[in-house]
């Protein structure tokens, strides 16, 4: 993944220079002496100014000249989608922690998993919404179906019901280990959704959900490290 992480920062680069061509809104208000006496009830126009691209001048546009969003591909849409659904069984895992472990430095992970990912739901079902598109990869009415009416997979490295299930049964140490083991397989199961859509032609191309995707991808990543050195010092007590 290095080598990806660095094609990733000369994307985001190429992204933010992209960014630069976006259009700008700037109000120019008029300066000098007495307006002629037919135009003083006139409200001046705002002018609409598109930045240049580096090097180059910038340019005024019509006032009807209005925004647009950027545009993005189905697969931005669905890593969106299941993402969300990915991110919801973190927060429903890390839930237990109060009732089933003493594990200070667990409890304080656990605040900090529940908290980042609650917070990148709600910029999701945003970012779905402005565009239109269901929160939800299912179908209305039909939980264990997607849009396209096919059965619903598990997004990779989501617990399976028998794995929630142990984890649910689990006190202590046990669910220390259990905790920890299935947020290790769920972190790792969200870096393969970035890449899988990185991988994608014509997806993660906007600044917003290329950004978001990073984000993802370096967060995850520190988190699964400071698992793996918890779950090292349970090993080491047992």
């Amino acid at each position: 993944m290095r080598g990806r992480s660095t094609e990733w920062r000369g994307r985001r680069q190429l992204s933010l220079r992209q960014g630069a061509s976006w259009l700008a809104i700037g109000v120019s208000l008029a300066a000098g002496g007495a307006a002629p006496a037919q135009s003083r009830d006139q409200v001046s126009k705002p002018a609409i100014v598109q930045p240049g691209a580096p090097g180059q001048p910038s340019k005024s546009l019509p006032p009807s000249t209005r925004g647009v969003l950027p545009p993005r591909s189905q697969a931005d849409v669905d890593f969106m989608q299941g993402m969300i659904m990915h991110h919801a069984q973190a927060v429903e895992m890390t839930a237990l922690i109060p009732s089933h472990s003493q594990n200070k430095d667990l409890q304080m992970l656990g605040a900090k998993i529940s908290s980042s990912q609650q917070a990148e739901i709600k910029f999701m079902k945003e970012w779905l919404a402005a565009r239109g598109e269901s929160i939800s990869m299912a179908m209305p009415g039909m939980p264990d179906m997607d849009n396209s009416g096919r059965p619903i997979k598990l997004m990779p490295g989501m617990l399976t019901p028998e794995q929630m299930e142990a984890l649910r049964k689990a006190r202590g140490t046990e669910f220390d280990r259990l905790f920890l083991q299935g947020m290790v397989q769920h972190h790792n199961g969200a870096l393969t959704m970035v890449d899988d859509l990185f991988n994608t032609a014509g997806s993660g191309q906007t600044g917003d959900v290329f950004d978001f995707a990073t984000d993802v991808d370096n967060g995850q990543r520190a988190e699964i490290r400071i698992m793996e050195s918890m779950l090292e010092k349970i090993k080491e007590k047992q």
